[in-house]
């Protein structure tokens, strides 16, 4: 095949009056080549017919499967392939699959926009890693965005586990003042544990936390990404935009740097799909009202208080009151604080360290320790009164110091308990100390006079029903101290004269 310029001087010489046998040697190409280009300039180029392949029985199979389970490997195809007969080696197979999955990688997608309220995106993006010390822990960002108007909410975490996912949704919904009716996620398993094909299977406790707020959740389908592209682009420009050229100390200090910015920037800025800033366009009235009692998405476990009245939680250990020792507690945790419950009651609360092999311990509770040496705080029914929590102890302390005999207190008002519950009790403990009462006597009194019916009597009813409308004005008391102190003076100064 010759090039175009010999083309073109080939209809130049023709033009010009130049025969076939003239312009080839002219030109010094062969006659028939100069005679096929005059009648077609522009010849389609012969295409060799393809050479037989022992795959060619098994491409509409291969296709099928790759529709079905767009991730199968080569091997996996192969052995099925062998079922059906195929003697071929797995390298041809590995060289269609990559055929048609480039081919399936230019197909064109239709751009679609929700409407106000109708869908929000959700994804995590990795941002490499946070030190604390010797300490290094992985940084994730949870990205949910309101598709109509693209406002969107960042939270920063340290994994990507459930309760993690639940409180970054969470605060995304309490920041937006409501939900959308679709919530479209990827294939993580803290979403969707299962999927064959369309067949999908949710994560129980994902669904257990999207009921109360009428949330249907909508799976994208594997390898998909074009499905969720709005938030995908979003994490991206979290990575150009807010991340380059940032220093952060901790957790704590990347939120606060991505609020701001969310606050300044992300919502602020002209979107340059939409030509609208995010918070212009937002629509709140449009979202689902938020429940009237959010769910508790703190991380919990279920965690043994040790010798050293200490729980171990994510790499270190956390104090707890000493007569718990030996008890299975319940850890509850967010980002920033840790709470520690002896069944419903709350007995101890840490601010949550990132480090690793830490102790953190409260001065009260060594403190307790230091008593419980004493042969006092070592009888059986001091430590079940200490076991009604910090104002029991602080009760007993306040006795101690008031040199109040404690073992008799402490029997008197465990029966109190007995019979009128631990709630009211503690309730009269409390104020017995708040106003410095020390004395099983005056809880008991306390106890009494609130759980005692107040009586209420009608007033008296006369015989004369024009007497019973009758209503007075009620007295003012200063006109009667008034008169009584004139009366005093005028006694006064009439003694006066007598004398």
């Amino acid at each position: 095949m010759i090039d175009r310029h010999l083309v073109f001087e080939i209809h130049r010489l023709s033009r010009m009056g130049f025969s076939e046998r003239q312009i080839a040697r002219e030109l010094r190409i062969d006659r028939q080549s100069v005679s096929k280009y005059l009648q077609n300039p522009d010849p389609a180029p012969a295409r060799r017919a393809g050479r037989p392949s022992k795959l060619d029985p098994y491409r509409d199979i291969i296709e099928q499967i790759v529709a079905d389970y767009p991730a199968i490997k080569a091997p996996a195809v192969l052995q099925y392939l062998q079922q059906k007969g195929f003697d071929g080696r797995v390298t041809i197979v590995r060289d269609y699959l990559h055929t048609l999955r480039r081919a399936a990688q230019r197909r064109a997608y239709c751009r679609f926009e929700s409407g106000p309220g109708r869908q929000m995106q959700v994804d995590w993006g990795h941002f490499w890693s946070l030190e604390y010390g010797r300490t290094k822990r992985k940084l994730y960002a949870l990205v949910v965005l309101e598709c109509h108007s693209r406002m969107l909410h960042v939270t920063f975490t340290h994994s990507q586990c459930q309760a993690d996912l639940h409180q970054g949704l969470l605060a995304a919904f309490t920041f937006l003042g409501g939900t959308c009716a679709q919530l479209v996620v990827d294939n993580m398993l803290t979403a969707v544990t299962e999927r064959v094909g369309a067949l999908v299977r949710f994560n129980a406790a994902f669904l257990d936390f999207l009921r109360p707020f009428h949330i249907t959740p909508v799976p994208c389908n594997i390898r998909s990404p074009h499905e969720k592209g709005k938030v995908e682009n979003s994490v991206k420009y979290l990575r150009t935009s807010f991340w380059p050229l940032r220093q952060f100390k901790d957790l704590a200090d990347v939120q606060n740097q991505i609020d701001h910015w969310r606050d300044t920037v992300a919502n602020t800025r002209v979107h340059q799909t939409t030509k609208e800033v995010p918070k212009e366009r937002f629509c709140p009235d449009r979202l689902r009202p938020l429940p009237d009692h959010l769910p508790d998405c703190r991380q919990a476990a279920t965690v043994l208080v040790h010798k050293d009245f200490a729980v171990r939680f994510d790499g270190n250990a956390y104090s707890v009151p000493p007569w718990a020792i030996g008890k299975k507690i319940t850890v509850k945790a967010d980002t920033q604080r840790i709470w520690c419950y002896d069944k419903d009651r709350l007995i101890a609360t840490h601010f949550r360290s990132w480090h690793r092999g830490g102790r953190i311990e409260l001065p009260a509770h060594a403190e307790q320790v230091k008593k419980l040496k004493n042969r006092i705080y070592q009888d059986r029914l001091i430590r079940v009164f200490l076991s009604l929590g910090p104002i029991a102890a602080d009760y007993l302390e306040q006795l101690e110091n008031a040199r109040q005999p404690m073992k008799k207190t402490v029997t008197r008002l465990l029966k109190l308990r007995d019979v009128y519950g631990e709630v009211i009790v503690l309730s009269a403990v409390k104020k017995a100390a708040d106003r410095k009462l020390y004395g099983a006597e005056y809880v008991e009194n306390i106890v009494y006079q609130e759980i005692a019916p107040q009586k209420h009597y009608d007033p008296v009813r006369l015989k004369n029903p024009d007497l019973n409308r009758i209503c007075l004005e009620s007295p003012c008391l200063e006109d009667y101290d008034a008169i009584a102190v004139k009366q005093r003076r005028n006694h006064d100064g009439k003694g006066e004269g007598q004398v």
